[in-house]
């Protein structure tokens, strides 16, 4: 049994564990209100799932579209509270979820985990459903996605995995709280404990117009942060395994 990870750009992946296929924070549109995708476009099979996980209500984690694209049968686990946003998804498949749940679905035991976020739709929303991250984990293997977040201390709670799935940018042109760049991202793996980390939420969407107005933030935010995250593991005993969006890595 092993894991794998297909990255589809910006948090979004896919992990297979065994037989199961876990889709993570789908975003498979070119387009993102004034976003642009600066990679290639997800491929079908980015829309092939046994279940679906939401980390936050965000549009750049939570996107509808996208997730239409899914099955009808596909679970979806949701921040609780949020499940009137996706409603028209079908109710009955929403899986509503809060720091502290275990739950288990699609073959796997997911546990729900608490992240330092904003886990609002927007600034204007009446209700505050909470940002999440996941360790989810079955027969082929362990493996942990924070979110989006800033460094927690309790993550040195939490068991070792054998795969981190770790956000390390944005989207520019700045980053603001409730993140980690590269060097936050490689300190969280190194409290959590993992035998393969493979950087996410990076390189992939970048305002429109910004490339050449902010190119020092630019280079910075969008082009070096794998390579960062990679020079900050070294030596850890950590693989990591760097990406580019659509490729995958088994382990």
């Amino acid at each position: 049994m092993s894991l794998a990870v297909t990255w589809w750009g910006h948090a979004s992946a896919t992990v297979e564990a065994g037989s199961a296929r876990i889709g993570v924070d789908p975003v498979l549109s070119d387009r993102l209100i004034h976003l642009r995708r600066y990679a290639d476009t997800p491929a079908v099979e980015a829309s092939d799932a046994d279940l679906v996980v939401i980390s936050h209500l965000h549009h750049d984690h939570c996107h509808l579209p996208s997730l239409a694209r899914f099955g009808v049968e596909v679970p979806i686990l949701v921040p609780r509270g949020g499940e009137g946003l996706l409603a028209k998804l079908g109710r009955q498949r929403l899986v509503p979820v809060a720091p502290g749940d275990v739950v288990e679905r699609a073959g796997v035991r997911v546990e729900v985990l608490p992240a330092t976020h904003d886990g609002r739709r927007h600034q204007l929303s009446r209700g505050n459903p909470p940002a999440l991250g996941f360790r989810i984990e079955n027969d082929a293997g362990s493996w942990w996605f924070p979110g989006d977040t800033e460094l927690r201390d309790d993550m040195t709670s939490l068991e070792p995995v054998d795969l981190a799935l770790v956000p390390i940018g944005g989207w520019g042109p700045t980053l603001a709280d409730g993140h980690m760049h590269p060097e936050h991202g490689a300190e969280a793996v190194g409290r959590v404990g993992a035998r393969w980390a493979v950087p996410v939420h990076w390189g992939t969407f970048w305002p429109m117009g910004l490339r050449r107005v902010a190119r020092s933030n630019h280079h910075r935010l969008f082009v070096t942060p794998g390579e960062r995250f990679v020079d900050a593991l070294a030596g850890s005993g950590t693989e990591v395994v760097l990406l580019a969006p659509g490729e995958r890595a088994e382990r």
